[in-house]
Parts: structure tokens; C-alpha cells; sequence
């Protein structure tokens, strides 16, 4: 609710953040990392399938997430005047401008 007044109080004390959802850095977060949503909704697939099969739904393990990306914004992080190695620019999922 209160995230721009985060985002902004961040910037202005030239803070480093890292939030756990991709959209964030197009906001001006430096970086965000969590999980793929469409890889969860992939997945939930197999599990409608299986109780659309007749399996309950309470026989159904419990599944963790699997794969997670990672988002890195260089305009805030030349903006805030923070370097960012080339090694993690690299592991990035995407590199934002």
C-alpha cells in the first residue's frame, strides 16, 4: 500500500532494495527476486487435471515453488551510483534500462 513512499524514501537516501516481485523495477527498485508466476500457474495445471480425474484434493502433495528469477534495474543502480559486477549482471533473468 505504501510502496512508493518506500520506493521513493529509498532513492532519496540512496538505500539498495530488492523486492520479491518482477514488476518493481520498472517502479525504480533496484532489483527484485522471487518466484516465476507463470511457472506456478503451469504447474497447478497438473493438479486440476489430477482432481478433475477424481483424485482428492487433500491427497495432493504440497509443491514449493521450483524456479525463481531474478531482475536487475541499471537505471536506479546508475542513479544511486552503485556498480554492479558483470557476474551478476550475467545470472540476471533480465536486465532492465
Amino acid at each position: 500500500m505504501h510502496r512508493d513512499t518506500i520506493v521513493a524514501a529509498a532513492a532519496r537516501h540512496r538505500v539498495p532494495t530488492i523486492y520479491p516481485d518482477e514488476i518493481s523495477t520498472t517502479r525504480g527498485e533496484l532489483m527484485s527476486y522471487g518466484i516465476d508466476p507463470a511457472d506456478v500457474f503451469l504447474r497447478s495445471a497438473s493438479y486440476v487435471d489430477r482432481i478433475l480425474k477424481g483424485e482428492s484434493s487433500g491427497d495432493l502433495p504440497m509443491q514449493n515453488p521450483t524456479k525463481f528469477t531474478l531482475t536487475i534495474s541499471l537505471k536506479t543502480a546508475r542513479a544511486m551510483g552503485l556498480p554492479v559486477p558483470p557476474t551478476l549482471l550475467a545470472l540476471a533473468d533480465a536486465v532492465t534500462e
